[in-house]
């Protein structure tokens, strides 16, 4: 059973969800999730504008900022370190994919403890496995985070061997576009790359503070090619930070110096270290 502690549905401990939300039926809202960090997300502003730009584009009303964040406070009360799901969905509603013209959102706010990151994945890299499962092409829906995530669901099921830490996703037409649960980085020529996101993918809020620590980075299509040319290739994420990725297949990567920096960005962010003093 939930904590009711930790989770709150439209301003209240709960322990279920209405059957008849539209999130539920239709996939029919947005989320964030966050880190929580002595009662302080570092990343707050930038994941409200996410989410009221994903609002825009799905024309839903926005949550009020100042209530998610008494609701993000509630459910993280006692919690050192924090792992936060915002859920904003278009509340509840009958049978049929018309909204009602005078729906009523829903907030869900869920907590849990932090797991930390590995000091040897933060320091050496992660695996990824390459999955077979394919972003698909929607660019009314590319870059927000929206509520059907089954294309990782699906992609997340190929694997089931703890050596890999993530799963790399292509679209459809072969571009790199991310993990399931992270955005990804590369650096080709000396060049900090991301991929272009206007066809499919989720902007995420750790590629965004990436971006903003690389003035010099470009967001460009990647094919898969360009990954076996790469120095470095690094992950980028508002929960977990800021990692190098060691292996995708038989390609092996060193840590480099882009992903000691971002290493070094999250920190000044006010984000706890991801590699413990002694380690380089």
């Amino acid at each position: 059973m939930n904590d009711p502690r930790r989770l709150r549905v439209d301003g209240r401990a709960a322990t279920g969800l209405p059957a008849d939300d539209r999130g539920l039926a239709y996939g029919d809202g947005l989320f964030e999730t966050l880190r929580v960090v002595a009662g302080r997300a570092p990343l707050w502003t930038w994941h409200m504008e996410r989410l009221e730009e994903g609002c825009r584009r799905l024309r839903l009303a926005c949550p009020v900022s100042g209530f998610l964040a008494d609701e993000v406070s509630a459910a993280v009360d006692g919690l050192d370190d924090a792992v936060v799901r915002i859920t904003w969905t278009a509340g509840s509603g009958p049978r049929g994919y018309a909204r009602l013209a005078a729906s009523q959102g829903r907030v869900i706010v869920a907590a849990s403890p932090m797991r930390q990151v590995d000091a040897f994945v933060a320091t050496h890299g992660v695996a990824l496995f390459e999955c077979a499962t394919r972003w698909s092409l929607q660019p009314k829906l590319a870059g927000i985070k929206h509520l059907n995530r089954l294309e990782q669901v699906l992609a997340r099921a190929e694997w089931d061997d703890p050596s890999f830490a993530d799963g790399l996703m292509l679209d459809t037409d072969s571009r790199v576009i991310s993990t399931t649960a992270a955005s990804i980085g590369l650096v080709v020529d000396g060049v900090p790359m991301f991929p272009a996101l206007n066809r499919c993918g989720v902007a995420g809020v750790g590629r965004r503070l990436a971006l903003a620590s690389l003035p010099d980075a470009v967001e460009t299509d990647i094919g898969r090619a360009m990954l076996d040319s790469a120095s470095e290739v690094f992950l980028a994420s508002s929960v977990r930070g800021m990692l190098p990725v060691r292996a995708i297949g038989d390609r092996q990567y060193a840590t480099g110096p882009v992903a000691r920096g971002l290493q070094a960005a999250w920190t000044n962010a006010g984000m706890p270290p991801l590699c413990h003093p002694e380690q380089p």
